[in-house]
């Protein structure tokens, strides 16, 4: 490498470095979601200066050509185009009737058939696994059980695991009472309960548009309709719709993934929350935020649960521990705040308690230290998937193709426009071996037709790319 530096060179040391990378770059020799070498490195390789190859990354940073990961380093990032961006979708005139867990069913079979490329579930945990290190925590927690690991835990959760989390809240200056969290079985039975506090059968509940296809079914199961409110794909919901559908419609209650949607990705400022909680509670509507997804982000710092913005107590936080240390765990909460008495009777009812032994594992692997450590090696092990992702999307899907830019989380949104049809992708793909989720269940109605999600939650490896590449050959017959 030392030979493509040279001092006689005309051009600065520094503007010779960002040749280089963009030479590595576009001979394939670096490619998206990559780390490049350390400032120390790379600076011992051209034997140059720390403080030139600092300047040259610094201004490929400012040129969107790589980015800064807190002790982590440098990583080059995909090329975002501006037309592959998600369009903006129009409001919903109307409340629908939900009718999708035919199509639903029909993801989830394909989910868990055997030797398929599993794009179409997010499970972000499997890009850095905890199972070994859950499995030690739950040999210790045996041992000091004895036979109490085997009993039913409390009603409303196991105490040591609720004051963890009560310790966590405390981190955005929210105190949360004990009685107000619940722990329950996964954010699903957690959003269950919350929907049950605030609504009746028939009642018109808002909800994202596109959303996450487990509320819809939700909503579905409990006979309340859905009114569809538009995403922008960079920041959540747009305000002025929702205002606009609270003057015209009499919504109960709203359901938000405020910090990272799912399967878009976009990332709703703390500001932009606050101004959504005091538009809601202005009216006396309760905001249900799915924050299952905070944790996973790839911003410089977290969203602030909308519970720090509540005036009224009508925010209700439902989260879980199956996105970011084990879904089979089954263990998720609920702060229920002026709702806890009629969240703790729905508990009691639907289940009783969560399991304890899975309650107390993760309590003793959060207090070791290991959770944190994990979720920092999982968000930049997620970063990197997502550039490597848009990369692979961007070299083989169809140029028409809108790709979303993920803020977190674990999963991307990809339109190819009007003249596919999604659902029939889904199938084909099933067929070539690869799970993807058709976009139509992300929609109370009939929307996104043309869209679908792939997940990046995944070890990464050649043979995902190569999915990637059939999946782009199969859209050719997935034409309408």
């Amino acid at each position: 490498m030392s030979q493509v530096i040279s001092r006689s060179n005309s051009e600065f040391l520094y503007q010779q470095v960002i040749q280089l990378v963009r030479d590595l770059c576009l001979q394939g020799s670096l490619l998206p979601g990559e780390k490049l070498p350390s400032l120390r490195k790379m600076a011992d390789k051209l034997n140059i200066s720390i403080p030139t190859v600092k300047q040259a990354y610094q201004l490929l940073e400012g040129q969107g050509l790589i980015e800064a990961r807190e002790k982590s380093g440098y990583f080059l990032k995909s090329s975002q185009l501006n037309q592959s961006r998600p369009k903006r979708v129009r409001l919903s005139r109307e409340p629908t009737t939900v009718n999708k867990q035919g199509l639903i069913e029909q993801v989830y079979s394909a989910i868990h058939k055997a030797n398929v490329v599993p794009f179409g579930i997010a499970n972000p945990v499997a890009a850095a696994p905890t199972d070994k290190a859950l499995a030690r925590t739950m040999r210790r927690v045996m041992t000091l059980a004895g036979a109490s690991a085997i009993n039913y835990g409390p009603m409303d959760g196991f105490a040591p695991l609720k004051k963890q989390l009560i310790h966590r809240y405390l981190d955005f200056g929210i105190g949360v009472d004990s009685d107000e969290l619940v722990i329950t079985n996964g954010a699903q039975e957690a959003l269950a309960i919350a929907l049950k506090c605030v609504a009746k059968p028939g009642d018109v509940i808002a909800i994202e548009s596109p959303c996450y296809f487990g509320i819809i079914e939700l909503i579905e199961s409990l006979g309340l309709k859905a009114l569809e409110i538009p995403l922008c794909p960079d920041e959540g919901i747009w305000l002025d719709d929702l205002a606009q559908a609270l003057d015209e419609h009499d919504i109960k209650a709203c359901v938000f993934s405020t910090s990272l949607n799912n399967p878009v990705g976009s990332f709703m400022p703390d500001a932009k929350r606050e101004q959504l909680v005091a538009l809601l509670e202005q009216r006396d509507v309760a905001l249900i935020e799915d924050d299952v997804y905070g944790d996973l982000h790839f911003t410089a710092k977290r969203a602030t649960p909308a519970q720090a913005y509540s005036k009224k107590g009508l925010v209700i936080t439902c989260a879980s521990f199956s996105k970011t240390a084990a879904p089979s765990y089954r263990i998720g909460w609920i702060i229920a705040g002026k709702f806890a008495e009629q969240a703790r009777r729905h508990k009691r009812a639907l289940s009783c308690s969560a399991p304890l032994i899975n309650q107390w594992t993760l309590y003793e692997f959060i207090a070791s230290g290991e959770y944190d450590r994990n979720i920092r090696l999982l968000r930049q092990r997620l970063s990197t998937n997502k550039e490597r992702m848009i990369w692979c999307l961007q070299q083989y899907m169809p140029s028409c193709a809108r790709i979303s830019n993920p803020q977190g989380g674990c999963v991307i949104w990809v339109d190819l426009g009007s003249q596919y049809d999604a659902v029939k992708l889904f199938h084909l793909a099933l067929e070539a071996g690869i799970s993807i989720t058709p976009g139509l269940i992300f929609s109370a109605g009939k929307k996104y037709r043309s869209c679908f999600r792939l997940s990046y939650g995944l070890p990464w490896s050649e043979n995902l790319e190569q999915a990637i590449k059939t999946l782009s050959q199969l859209t050719v017959l997935a034409k309408k």
